[in-house]
């Protein structure tokens, strides 16, 4: 009877300190939430509560652009890796343009000059920015674009 008595106490207290770090990511989440439904926003953001600082990369992704969930989330978790890197070690960015012409001539003997821009942008980032966990992803307001919120502790206060 004692030992089963231990046993309950031990599964009880277990169980109570698991439900606080869930706690903890559930109002982080819901403050969040409430930042973005305010005024929203993508990037890198340091934000602090009472106890913890936390680095947060939010992303949004148009949904249909991507043929599978799967193919979504991994786009989502490798842009808030590049941001969060970014942020945190720098990066140098290059833009080159090129522009092309071409002419063709229809039955009447008309030229038409067809003109075509392409934008080519490079960002070389040195560095990597582990321990970034998926906190909650949710539509955006019109439903089109799915916003995802990453989220790494920086350290304790």
């Amino acid at each position: 009877m004692k030992n089963l008595l231990l046993l309950l106490v031990i599964l009880v207290s277990i169980k109570s300190y698991g439900q606080g770090y869930s706690d903890e990511k559930v109002s982080l989440s819901n403050f969040i939430k409430r930042m973005y439904a305010a005024k929203p926003f993508e990037g890198v953001k340091i934000v602090d509560d009472y106890d913890h600082q936390y680095l947060i990369s939010v992303i949004s992704l148009e949904k249909a652009k991507y043929t599978s969930e799967a193919t979504l989330n991994r786009v989502a978790q490798v842009k808030a890796q590049s941001q969060a890197s970014t942020f945190l070690n720098g990066a140098t960015i290059s833009m080159d343009m090129v522009i092309t012409t071409k002419e063709s001539k229809d039955s009447a003997n008309n030229n038409t000059t067809i003109v075509e821009t392409v934008e080519q942008i490079k960002q070389n980032s040195i560095g990597f920015s582990q321990g970034l966990e998926l906190l909650t992803n949710f539509d955006n307001t019109n439903s089109l674009r799915i916003v995802f919120i990453y989220f790494r502790e920086l350290k304790n206060k």
